[in-house]
């Protein structure tokens, strides 16, 4: 008997997909993505036997159109785990997270223990072998030198649960990408339809990609003090990237060039050193398309993939539907693998990729290992999950070769030593002082301090609007989009001039335009005063003369200042940055633990407050103070006590805590604005089958406003937004109708949808 893996027209199987076929292409290629780290005979087992279970007759009965649902995830792992039984413990070892990679290569990592059903337990110790004997002869598993040569030294670490979780997240990521892959193939080849990209490799275009960042530095202005010190701070960063790979910190103050210096060094770094490819992770969503927009044009925008994680592929809410989705129905819904020589991202999909159980987001993890990887403002990852991400960034080092740069002005003392010797970080990372980039950071942050940072008092809104009024340029930046909007609408109604509205309602392709006006109206000194949340602080490049930063931790203050005399050609004095408190609009709980340090840092730094022992001192005394709160909002969901090895082998709790890993923890969810033409188009496409969803996901990126979930049911509700193409894409695109609720300077309007469509007001 013939044996599927994937049907197609039921009256001709010659075009159907054989089961060995399937599972050996898909062996050999997980074994090619995890040949980099060593575990390619561990990853080849694992594919070859990921889809035992589709060896039941009676998923071959599926295949013909019986309506049968058929576990056919559970088979190979527990057939592993019995074939492993006789090996050494480390073969053992790793054949356990070969089993978890099994069980999770359709619904996702599970849970060791649970009391779910879903639990890796429960499923090993309820499975009843209904396979046909056939898989014997077909398929023949290898279980020789399944254990890495640098598996003696992992277990001797303090942390090894948590880094053999990685290995196995790893893992996990070569399976389901080249299930992916393979299977992608063979229907692209059934179906004649279009599929994602290829991209070329970083060390094919490295030549090219060097050679054009030489020409636009190149071609940058020379003039003046300020662009010397650019170029000779990028000159001594580019000299480290001989060093050998691993842990680096760029410590340059805003206005520094730290952005293209860490360019710079990433490809110089690569070509000594043959990395895959160049990640740059951002903080904020609100900033990704001006960095991505940057290395486009130095190094080509074919080699450039831009991904937030505005829109993603809810498995979750499918999963959860009585008919399971067809691979194809999966592969429509695919996002990118990062494959790209060159990736800009957010923290949020950087972190949560890494700490994720669906298969969606955790099919790039093998392609971040071998990176170089640029952490911009280092200081904005969430303290709440700050071990982890520590223990995550360490990892990535030391195991899977990983180039880790920490770029910020303000770092965020996460060494196990400070500068003085003393102890640092709790199980931090290894920062040696000769990892640092930099020329002379304490120098630099000398020299390149522009602004006079000042304590100010009580501020409501009538005094920012008389502040603004008195000020033709300035810029106020507040705690909130509540804030934002109640701010600029009073300063509106005051007739002040050139008037600027800059939050997160607006999507980022319209924040892009209004930056770009802004800088105009700065530079031509028109009136330019804006209202704006924290969103404009990290790498937004503005230079006001006046700014005013509503109470915060000491780090965003130090962000704030970074948007004020950036550009050094006004006196430091003149230059003010003023604190201060809206006792109208409290700071949130986030913030709000970090205000009284930054108090206390003003009274013991008074004179000297951007000083990088005052920075050092600021995030020492928080780290300390917040302690048992870094891993986990509460002990209940900490992280890493829920990564353990013990003789009876792992305890991995993958789905709950990638449950529990959010770095924001908004829930909001996405509504997609037809802004232009451009995003008109990408709309248009999710009609088209042929085009996968992750490549229209991709352009649509930038058109996205993030809402609360009941703000967008209710406009769901009322007609205001609508799942586009619900028949192909589930409710993957939630696209506004009612144009009108997108105020051309405000953004999107949710509140009380129904009376604030204009069109509705008239009869």
């Amino acid at each position: 008997m013939a044996y599927f893996a994937h049907s197609g027209r039921p009256d001709d199987r010659s075009g159907w997909q054989s089961l060995p076929d399937h599972l050996n292409a898909t062996a050999a290629l997980a074994a090619s993505f995890a040949a980099p780290f060593g575990l390619d005979r561990l990853a080849f087992l694992t594919a070859l036997l990921h889809d035992l279970g589709k060896y039941d007759p009676r998923f071959q009965q599926r295949l013909d159109g019986a309506a049968i649902g058929v576990d056919h995830s559970t088979a190979g792992a527990a057939i592993l785990c019995d074939l492993a039984r006789g090996l050494d413990a480390g073969s053992r070892l790793m054949a356990e997270l070969g089993a978890y990679a099994i069980l999770g290569h359709h619904a996702g990592l599970p849970d060791r223990k649970s009391a779910e059903r879903s639990s890796f337990d429960h499923r090993i110790e309820t499975f009843v072998d209904r396979l046909a004997p056939d898989w014997k002869v077909e398929i023949v598993p290898d279980l020789a030198g399944l254990a890495p040569d640098w598996l003696p030294k992992l277990v001797a670490s303090p942390y090894l649960g948590f880094d053999l979780s990685v290995v196995a997240r790893v893992l996990f990521s070569c399976l389901v990408d080249a299930d992916f892959k393979d299977t992608e193939a063979f229907y692209a080849r059934l179906e004649q339809r279009e599929v994602d990209r290829e991209w070329p490799a970083l060390q094919e275009v490295l030549p090219q990609l060097r050679a054009g960042f030489d020409a636009h530095m190149a071609g940058l202005p020379r003039e003046g003090a300020l662009n010397a010190l650019r170029r000779d701070i990028l000159s001594h960063v580019r000299a480290g990237a001989t060093l050998p790979p691993g842990l680096f910190t760029l410590t340059v103050p805003t206005g520094g060039g730290k952005t293209l210096a860490s360019l710079g060094f990433a490809l110089d770094h690569a070509a000594a050193h043959g990395h895959r490819r160049i990640i740059y992770a951002i903080p904020f969503t609100s900033i990704i398309d001006q960095t991505a927009d940057i290395f486009r044009r130095v190094l080509g925008a074919d080699c450039v993939l831009e991904h937030h994680s505005a829109i993603e592929d809810d498995e979750a809410a499918r999963r959860d539907r009585s008919e399971p989705p067809t691979s194809r129905d999966r592969l429509k819904l695919a996002m990118e693998d990062w494959a790209a020589p060159v990736v800009v991202t957010t923290n949020v999909q950087f972190f949560e990729s890494l700490f994720a159980a669906r298969t969606s987001r955790a099919r790039k993890l093998h392609n971040i290992a071998g990176s170089i990887v640029i952490l911009d403002e280092a200081q904005t990852i969430p303290r709440a999950l700050l071990k982890p991400c520590v223990r995550m960034i360490d990892a990535l080092a030391c195991l899977f070769g990983c180039t880790i740069v920490l770029c910020t002005a303000t770092q965020p003392a996460l060494g196990r030593k400070r500068p003085d010797g003393a102890p640092g970080f709790p199980d931090g990372l290894d920062l040696d002082a000769s990892r640092e980039l930099a020329p002379d950071p304490e120098g630099l942050a000398r020299s390149l301090r522009r602004t006079r940072i000042h304590a100010g008092k009580v501020m409501d809104n009538d005094a920012l609007v008389a502040a603004l009024a008195a000020e033709p340029q300035a810029l106020v930046i507040v705690n909130s989009r509540k804030h934002a909007l109640a701010l600029y609408t009073q300063a509106k109604d005051a007739g002040l001039d050139g008037l600027v509205h800059l939050t997160t309602r607006q999507c980022a392709a319209h924040r892009r335009e209004i930056l770009d006006d802004v800088r105009e109206r700065l530079k031509a000194g028109q009136p330019c005063r804006v209202v704006a949340t924290s969103l404009i602080e990290a790498g937004v490049d503005v230079d006001f003369p006046r700014v005013w930063r509503a109470e915060a931790g000491w780090d965003q203050i130090m962000q704030a200042a970074g948007r004020c005399n950036r550009e050094g050609r006004r006196p430091a004095d003149e230059s003010v940055v003023t604190v201060f408190s809206a006792p109208d609009y409290p700071p949130p709980p986030e913030i709000r633990l970090l205000t009284g340090d930054a108090e206390r840092a003003f009274r013991t730094y008074d004179g000297d407050l951007q000083s990088l022992e005052a920075i050092r001192k600021f995030f020492g005394e928080v780290y300390w103070r917040v302690d048992e709160r870094l891993d986990g909002r509460e002990r209940k969901k900490a992280i890493l006590p829920r990564l353990d090895v013990t003789h009876e082998g792992t305890n991995f709790a993958f789905r709950s805590i990638a449950q529990d890993f959010r770095m924001i923890e908004s829930n909001m969810v996405p509504v997609i604005v037809r802004l232009d033409s451009k995003s008109r188009q990408a709309v248009d496409k999710l009609k088209v089958e042929k085009i996968p969803s992750g490549t229209i996901a991709q352009e649509l990126q930038t058109y996205v406003v993030q809402v609360p979930p009941k703000a967008r049911d209710l406009l769901i509700r009322s007609g205001h937004v609508a799942f586009e193409c619900v028949a192909l894409r589930a409710d993957q695109f939630a696209v506004l109708q009612k144009q009108s609720l997108y105020d051309p300077e405000v953004g999107l309007l949710w509140e009380t949808p129904e009376y604030l469509a204009l069109e509705d007001m008239f009869m």
